[in-house]
């Protein structure tokens, strides 16, 4: 079995692949202070749940917006899985061409989910993440990463808004009935959820303009579900695209295909 591990500024997403299948999928939490040792013993406990064990994995791939924590993820996968993980970078092929002025700026997570969009859902397109950052790239119709914004993410607009105005308090990330809010809370929501909304349809008309043609918008990330159900510009949703990715480069890598 495939052990993908994708490493977020807050979460760290893993899934183990039995073939294609995805078997199963679990979201940790990023801390650099937490040691291999440490994050082994959860994994074993998820692991156990789904009837499996460190035993099973016999192949494993790591990419990571988070450089510190990839030797971290390295040395349990070699302590515990008894297997030396591929790690996404320089000199990896991912199937992505990167058309950026400087290609090793962009992120391992970006490539990741280009690759994957593309090679399941065809292009051109844009790829929408909603994680720590929220990222919309552009993909060519032949595969090339052609670059993208990057805004701050939802959960960092929130807690801005809770740290930076004394009188506004943290608020949970959901759909307020109304766009006017009729007390604090809903108009916090109210400015968040539709607020986002906004900024996704103004982008991706911009980006659309310039890829031309048509082209299918492809969501992720933690926040994808809110956001996707208040706009008609997000054609697919799709959960796992990050874990799927990592899966297909490690069979380019690997020679499974």
């Amino acid at each position: 079995m495939l052990l993908a591990i994708d490493i977020g500024n807050t979460t760290i997403a893993l899934g183990v692949f039995q073939g294609e299948k995805l078997k199963a999928t679990w979201r940790l939490s990023t801390d650099v202070h937490k040691l291999a040792d440490e994050y082994a013993a959860i994994l074993l406990n998820l692991l156990t749940l789904e009837g499996l064990s460190f035993s099973d994995i016999d192949e494993a791939i790591i990419s990571s917006s988070v450089p510190p924590m990839v030797t971290t993820l390295e040395e349990l996968c070699e302590r515990y899985c008894k297997v030396t993980p591929l790690v996404v970078g320089t000199g990896i092929k991912t199937g992505v061409r990167i058309s950026l002025d400087n290609p090793r700026e962009v992120g391992a997570d970006r490539v990741v989910n280009a690759a994957a969009a593309h090679r399941l859902y065809g292009g051109p397109l844009i790829v929408i993440d909603f994680g720590t950052a929220t990222t919309l790239d552009a993909v060519s119709a032949d595969g090339g990463y052609l670059g993208g914004a990057i805004a701050p993410g939802i959960g960092i607009s929130a807690d801005a808004l809770f740290e930076r105005a004394a009188k506004l308090p943290r608020v949970e990330l959901t759909r307020p009935k109304k766009a006017i809010g009729r007390n604090t809370v809903a108009a916090m929501q109210s400015g968040i959820i539709f607020g986002y909304v906004g900024l996704i349809e103004g982008i991706v008309v911009r980006m659309r303009k310039e890829l031309g043609g048509k082209v299918r918008v492809i969501a992720t990330g933690g926040l994808a579900s809110v956001i996707a159900k208040e706009t008609d510009v997000i054609d697919v949703l799709d959960p796992d695209l990050t874990l799927v990715g990592l899966r297909l480069i490690h069979e380019l890598n690997s020679g499974h295909q």
